[in-house]
């Protein structure tokens, strides 16, 4: 077990070194699209890269959320064969989102020795979620053009 300051470090750390072995701009908050952004996230668990979908509106969440689930098979079949939608996704804190993802399990960020694993595991998937946001931005974010 670590203390909070020793898992705040690893933490840092483990970004620190995500950085200089990736250097570059990743697409993240920057979807243009208010509330609706790329993350990176790791535990002791499991790493994952998502596209959260979370407007305080429910319609838009539904329309953004129905927006990318109608190029499910297009994300699949050419991006990322394993992501995962999930219309009503709860994080911790209770608040409701919608979330499109892909999951590496069995990692921690306490293990070091799995963080090339990690950092590899981030780049190709973020790189595979962006081309394919950059493929299909205009659709994804025009709210008049239905699904």
């Amino acid at each position: 077990m670590f203390s909070k300051e020793e898992a705040r470090q690893i933490k840092k750390e483990f970004w620190t070194h995500f950085a200089e072995e990736y250097p570059r701009k990743w697409l993240l908050y920057d979807t243009k699209i208010k509330d609706v952004s790329f993350k990176f996230y790791i535990d002791n668990k499991k790493a994952q890269v998502s596209l959260d979908i979370e407007p305080k509106e429910d319609e838009k969440r539904k329309i953004y959320f129905e927006k990318v689930e109608s190029l499910k098979t297009i994300l699949q079949e050419d991006y990322l064969p394993d992501a995962i939608f999930e219309r009503h996704y709860f994080l911790e804190s209770g608040k409701e989102i919608s979330r499109i993802w892909v999951e590496l399990p069995g990692i921690s960020i306490n293990n070091k020795n799995t963080w090339s694993q990690v950092f590899d595991f981030f780049y190709e998937k973020m790189t595979a979620f962006e081309m394919f946001f950059y493929e299909h931005e205009e659709y994804i974010k025009d709210l008049e053009i239905n699904t």
